[in-house]
């Protein structure tokens, strides 16, 4: 058993940086019958959700994933990528666009470190645009069947991943992966 908290793996490197961050079931599901990834996180990827959220410049969101799963105000700076969600967020900055406008703008605005937090369609949107850096997975110990959906949804990818590190708490797997270019 390994507690995550004191790994250095997951410091942002220098300069600008777009981590995206996933819980998957070991299934395969990206979340639970409801329809929400948190209900199939556990407390150990949500320690390791809030370190990673909490050292970041700012945190980058689909609207929908933003609606269903009750987001709102937090420390961190959230930037709501439109499609549909209310412009009228007096927590957060809406933006809309093609992705790799939207993270150039960002750096521009003096982001540096980018939390992406999903959802499936805006990872996909992101990786298809090859602005990701990097993308940590927490696998956790639980199957839900069904046909629920992934990660990532869309178009087909490919896009090739190196792993940089494997760590594991109490059955729950977390990888951090980056993007080969």
């Amino acid at each position: 058993m390994r507690t995550l908290l004191g790994d250095t793996s997951y410091t942002w490197p220098a300069g600008p940086w777009v981590r995206a961050t996933m819980v998957s079931t070991a299934d395969g599901s990206a979340h639970g019958p409801d329809g929400l990834s948190g209900t199939i996180n556990n407390a150990t990827d949500k320690e390791l959700f809030n370190r990673l959220r909490d050292t970041a410049d700012v945190i980058l969101v689909g609207g929908g994933t933003a609606r269903a799963e009750g987001y709102g105000p937090v420390t961190t700076p959230i930037v709501v990528v439109a499609h549909g969600f209310p412009a009228d967020l007096a927590w957060a900055t809406v933006v809309s666009g093609e992705p790799r406008s939207i993270i150039t703008g960002m750096y521009e605005d003096g982001y540096q470190h980018i939390h992406v937090e999903g959802g499936p369609h805006l990872l996909t949107d992101l990786l298809t645009a090859g602005v990701v850096d990097e993308l940590c997975v927490t696998y956790t110990p639980a199957l839900v069947g069904g046909s629920y959906g992934r990660i990532t949804a869309g178009p087909d990818l490919s896009v090739g991943l190196t792993l940089a590190s494997l760590a594991e708490d109490d059955g729950t797997l977390f990888a951090r992966w980056l993007v080969n270019r």
